[in-house]
């Protein structure tokens, strides 16, 4: 049988990494790429018997990349600490490994939940990601955040889904929420995006019409409408910091 290597990427995930970690032990290597964690995310991913590297951190894609860089498996199975495998996408993993498939990817369905509610709506279910590929055949581009994997071909879809643990608390969304929101302005800024006066008052109306009314996010309950609101909130600031970013360029 052909090998698959699982690499996942983390900093300060001691809270998640172990779930993550239970749900692998099955595969044949894990790789954990470190960016830098203070608590005891090395120490649970060495005694689940993970090879950890220490990295600089300089964006997503980067990282990701390294991980497979140094995988051995034939196969990737890219996670994120927060994520978890279920039994049938497990199933289904073994078996396209088994059966000697020839794809060069697979998307598999990620349910996530928030505030300790599981979404099926916002947009946010089922968001396909691809999380396995062939080591010869794909890997992720350079992105800093958004990274993709590349690859040429045609990709498979698996049935069963994988769990994201990502915002058990409005507090841990909001850490998030500024360090992404940063990181989506500065790839914005890279790429040329204008970001006037357009992008900040009708690009955040738009994405809370279409979390909670176009993709139903108002049958998530009171969830459903936070993560609406936020996800306004969200494109606002991304813009507003991509303002501020081209103002101090100015200045200089």
């Amino acid at each position: 049988m052909r090998k698959i290597s699982a690499v996942i990427i983390a900093m300060n995930e001691e809270d998640n990494l172990g779930r993550c970690l239970d749900s692998i032990k099955w595969v044949d290597e894990i790789i954990v790429i470190d960016s830098g964690s203070t608590d005891r995310t090395r120490e649970i991913a060495l005694k689940a018997g993970a090879r950890v590297y220490e990295i600089e951190w300089k964006g997503f894609g980067e990282a990701k990349r390294y991980g497979v860089s140094k995988a051995e498996g034939e196969w990737i199975l890219s996670l994120d600490a927060d994520e978890e495998m279920t039994p049938g996408v497990i199933e289904e993993i073994q078996a396209i490994i088994r059966d000697g498939a020839t794809l060069p990817a697979y998307y598999m369905p990620r349910r996530t939940m928030f505030l300790g509610r599981w979404i099926s709506h916002c947009g946010w279910y089922p968001d396909r990601v691809m999380r396995l590929f062939l080591r010869s055949r794909a890997n992720f581009n350079e992105a800093t955040v958004h990274e993709k994997v590349i690859f040429e071909g045609t990709a498979g879809y698996l049935r069963n889904e994988i769990r994201h643990y990502s915002y058990p608390t409005l507090e841990h969304y909001l850490r998030k929420f500024n360090r992404y929101t940063t990181l989506g302005a500065e790839e914005a800024y890279r790429s040329g995006k204008k970001g006037g006066w357009f992008a900040l008052l009708v690009k955040p109306p738009a994405a809370f019409f279409k979390h909670y009314i176009a993709r139903q996010g108002f049958r998530d309950g009171w969830e459903g409408f936070v993560i609406s609101v936020l996800s306004c909130a969200a494109v606002f600031v991304k813009y507003a910091k991509l303002k501020d970013m081209k103002r101090k360029n100015q200045e200089r």
